[in-house]
């Protein structure tokens, strides 16, 4: 994602930089607003807000989204039964789970607010299979790789049955807050203290 943001604003005034959500090596409040797209539930959670408030400017902001398919939707609905009965007990972890309990506990930040979104986004067969060959939830759960692609043949054998366009409905979930101004003060000054 980084290289095709690197090449994708190559024209324009933009600075990129090599970090990770715990570790981003960015200066001691120096962003406005640090964003996690589908990636907050990977990261260790709480290292990573105490970094985002590190960085952040006073009053800046946390938000953290994902796109969720609708699990009641017919089609997804027949995915996720190919899915469940080859993986007993399947989960999709902390990415369907309200992060709002982790984020205030880190006292960094103000009541969590949260935006919800519904579409619907048209696909092919091949583009739907390619997002699931990318699936690393689903991927890190199968155990082998030959289990990994027996679910993804008989998603793609399911799918041969629908006409194309097929239409996948999503939630777009996004939950965030305002830093509170006392911790970035705080912060800026036992950071400068440690320089």
């Amino acid at each position: 994602m980084r290289s095709f943001g690197i090449k994708n604003t190559s024209a324009q005034s933009v600075s990129w930089s090599a970090g990770t959500g715990e570790a981003t090596n960015l200066q001691t409040s120096s962003v406005y607003g640090a964003f996690f797209g589908s990636s907050f539930n990977v990261v260790d959670q709480k290292k990573a807000l105490n970094e985002i408030c590190r960085i952040l400017v006073p009053n800046g902001w946390f938000a953290c989204m994902w796109n969720h398919r609708d699990l009641e939707d017919p089609i997804q609905k027949s995915i996720e039964e190919i899915i469940q009965s080859n993986i007993v007990g399947y989960s999709y972890g902390l990415r369907r789970e309200d992060p709002t309990s982790v984020i205030e506990s880190s006292n960094c930040f103000s009541d969590v607010k949260t935006i919800d979104g519904r579409f619907y986004w048209e696909m092919t067969r091949d583009d739907i299979i390619v997002a699931w060959k990318s699936h690393a939830t689903l991927r890190r759960q199968t155990g082998s790789d030959s289990a990994f692609d027996k679910i993804i043949a008989e998603i793609n054998s399911y799918l041969s049955s629908l006409k194309e366009p097929i239409s996948v409905p999503y939630t777009t979930r996004i939950y965030y807050a305002q830093m509170i101004k006392e911790k970035s003060d705080l912060n800026a000054a036992l950071y400068s203290m440690a320089d």
